[in-house]
């Protein structure tokens, strides 16, 4: 049963054989580019899920291709390259990556992540507005969550002073009340950087949350293990 169809765009033939092998041995169809030239000429022939792109092709720079592939494919673009730096990351992001992964990678972790875009994309297309509360001011159960002013505010109209990574991150949650959603989804949510399917950001603040509100015990913001976090309450429209 194939999981989708993947168009790898890298010059180095080892890496794509062996990325080829491994991910069709997972399910997947599998088709490959050398170049820029040949990579938009798959575009027009076949639908992919997802496409990995490396940045050095030999006839041009793989970044002026993510802009061209939005244009013609809705697959979600996976950067994989050997370029470490945090701001051409970010710069890829900005222009529509879906991901960045730095060479050398295990096999392994390519499926997590092919896996985790499509698992953000299919919950972001399942999303319905009206099922969201869209109020700026949220009725909590024991909170009033202001969204215009990035502040918690409890019963007595006290501030809980998150910071704002901390308010995106709730606000996330009380978005979705009683939904689990992942830590991949929530980063993807609250990111203002490149992503990492094992950061360890989301647990952090989690933490630093539970704190401030006093749930410790992991009642309000629940756990759900193997998957990441849910918001357990009310969230009502002021």
């Amino acid at each position: 049963m194939k999981k989708g169809t993947v168009l790898t765009i890298d010059d180095d033939d080892n890496l794509q054989t062996v990325i080829e092998h491994y991910l069709e041995g997972e399910g997947y169809k599998v088709l490959k580019a050398v170049d820029v030239q040949t990579a938009l000429e798959k575009l027009e022939a076949v639908t992919y899920d997802t496409i990995l792109l490396d940045l050095n092709l030999p006839d041009g720079e793989g970044l002026t291709l993510i802009p061209q592939m939005k244009a013609k494919s809705d697959a979600a673009i996976i950067v994989v390259s050997g370029k470490s730096d945090t701001t051409e990351k970010i710069v890829c992001l900005e222009m529509g990556a879906d991901d960045y992964m730095t060479k050398p990678f295990e096999m392994r972790e390519l499926a997590a992540r092919i896996k985790a875009v499509a698992r953000r994309r299919d919950d972001g297309g399942k999303d319905n507005a009206e099922e969201k509360p869209q109020s700026d001011t949220l009725n909590l159960d024991r909170w009033v969550l202001d969204r215009a002013q990035y502040q918690l505010f409890d019963k007595d109209g006290g501030s809980i002073n998150l910071t704002t990574g901390e308010f995106k991150l709730l606000e996330a949650l009380v978005m979705a009340p009683n939904r689990a959603l992942s830590r991949e989804q929530l980063f993807d949510l609250t990111r203002d950087g490149e992503y990492d399917v094992y950061d360890r950001a989301i647990d952090i603040q989690v933490g630093r949350i539970r704190k401030k509100i006093g749930d410790e015990g992991g009642e309000v913001i629940k756990t759900i293990r193997g998957v990441g976090y849910m918001y357990v309450g009310t969230a009502e429209a002021a």
